[in-house]
């Protein structure tokens, strides 16, 4: 039976469900997290900023700094009252967070506690971006739509920090990397495997 609301026995307390909201935050969470337990597994600052020779011009550091950018700039413009506008093509370039270990745990670790305090109302709350493309172009979002774009974006720049990590011979977890879909495919598709045996 599906409820509305969670119900108490009495005895324990009453648990919320996770929302939608929840969700997405703890996902964001859990992406930035990816990265920096990545940070731990890196010796020094010259693997962080090893200069790939399958991907050209790549560094781990350069990733993580991008990736958390996207993250930054959303919730930099979140943090102003209402009308939300930003843009994700204001980034900062050649921060010490591109070259120094230390520097992105610090980056990351603070763009993490920000999650943990968000108090953004709605998933739907309305955002305008702005966006070079190379036109420039105001396009209406929400701020739930936004964050699933800051997460997927990192996954995807996660992936290419795992073929620098390879190239280092740096192990990282089997998920850092891959989009959430296709972890749930890959479970499902073991799940079925299983079933027919």
């Amino acid at each position: 039976m599906a409820f509305d609301h969670p119900v108490s026995d009495g005895a324990s307390p009453v648990v919320p469900e996770p929302t939608g909201f929840s969700n997405l935050l703890r996902v964001s969470r859990v992406i930035l997290l990816q990265a920096r337990d990545l940070l731990n597994t890196i010796c020094s600052d010259e693997q962080f900023t090893y200069e790939s020779k399958l991907i050209p011009g790549s560094t781990i550091g350069k990733h993580m700094r991008h990736a958390r950018d996207h993250f930054e700039l959303l919730f930099q413009a979140m943090k102003m009252p209402g009308p939300y506008i930003f843009s994700y093509d204001t980034r900062s370039r050649n921060t010490p967070m591109e070259t120094s270990r230390q520097a992105a745990y610090d980056a990351m670790s603070s763009t993490i506690s920000f999650i943990d305090q968000l108090l953004i109302p709605h998933l739907d709350e309305p955002v305008t971006l702005n966006a070079v493309t190379p036109y420039m172009q105001a396009l209406q979002s929400s701020f739930g739509r936004e964050l699933w774009f800051c997460g997927l974006h990192a996954v995807h720049h996660w992936s290419m920090v795992r073929v620098i990590a390879g190239e280092l011979n740096l192990q990282v977890d089997e998920s850092f990397g891959v989009a959430p879909s296709t972890i749930l495919y890959r479970e499902s598709s073991i799940s079925l495997s299983k079933s027919k045996i």
